[in-house]
């Protein structure tokens, strides 16, 4: 145990002592979140009151609200996996540099290393997106806060399992990658992809029936509705309150992806959690998977 944290506490210091890596995991959910209220706040906005029934009407500050709400869980959604591929490139590193030989060449097990690195891109991880989700909060309360002390706590939980989610399945690719540029390519193509196939995005009812069918099938997609839920929770229940119709409240929650369906069947919020931990689980296992057959075929 007292090796495995030297190693954790070597990796967390190399990650923050490395200017480039930090701060271009800790900037990136800023940047996002200075464009959506720059560029998208009011394309949102509009969008939303124009796609109202025509009589239905919606106070300012619940729309601001509403709209805010709704950019924050899709800049949550994709910073807890995208920040963990930036996070976790220093298992590439060391493989680049020949640092891992040197480490190979110790006493120190290989599981011990393994470990090593997926605790500590966990933990710089979930720094950089406490953080945000701190920033964020402090932002929402500005135009329209709406969410309970429990909605809060749940949108902590959403984050910390999603921030493992991206953990995890970052370690099981980046498992596999031994240059910086491998790695490069790879955060590239999940930093402009990851966003639209997740529903951050765009809400994955927007897209056509065989494209939702298939998105349903990956896990991102039900993180990204848990972060919705509990973030939208409470300006949905104020709509509610002001009388509107119930019609109209299903097909606002369907719009913005509040509800998803497998199949055609709305996926509760306790299977939404369970597809998630399931998944952290399911990805970890394969990550320590494929550390034995390396050993075996070493």
């Amino acid at each position: 145990m007292k090796i495995l944290i030297n190693v954790v506490r070597r990796n967390l210091k190399l990650f923050f002592k490395d200017k480039g890596m930090f701060f271009s995991s800790l900037i990136t959910p800023l940047i996002l979140l200075v464009l959506y209220a720059t560029f998208l706040a009011k394309l949102y906005r509009e969008s939303f009151a124009n796609a109202l029934p025509e009589g239905v009407t919606i106070p300012d500050a619940l729309l601001d609200g509403t709209v805010v709400s709704q950019l924050i869980s899709a800049l949550l959604a994709v910073s807890c996996v995208t920040v963990s591929f930036c996070a976790n490139l220093l298992m590439i590193q060391d493989k680049a540099n020949g640092s891992i030989r040197d480490f190979t060449v110790t006493p120190v097990r290989r599981s011990v290393l393994a470990a090593g690195y997926y605790i500590a891109s966990a933990a710089s991880t979930l720094i950089v997106t406490f953080s945000a989700l701190a920033v964020s909060l402090g932002y929402l309360a500005t135009q329209g806060w709406y969410m309970s002390f429990s909605d809060v706590m749940f949108v902590i939980l959403d984050v910390f399992l999603l921030t493992l989610f991206g953990t995890a399945l970052s370690s099981c690719i980046n498992f596999f990658l031994t240059t910086n540029g491998q790695a490069s390519a790879v955060g590239t193509i999940i930093s402009a992809g990851y966003g639209f196939i997740c529903g951050a995005y765009m809400p994955i009812s927007s897209f056509g029936t065989g494209l939702q069918k298939a998105l349903s099938f990956l896990p991102g997609t039900y993180g990204t509705c848990l972060i919705k839920t509990h973030m939208m929770r409470g300006v949905f229940a104020e709509m509610e309150s002001i009388g509107f119709p119930p019609e109209v409240m299903t097909g606002i929650k369907d719009g913005v992806d509040y509800n998803i369906y497998f199949f055609g069947t709305r996926v509760s919020v306790p299977a939404l959690y369970a597809v998630l931990g399931g998944s952290v689980l399911l990805f970890t296992g394969l990550f320590v998977v494929f550390h034995i057959l390396k050993k075996r075929a070493k």
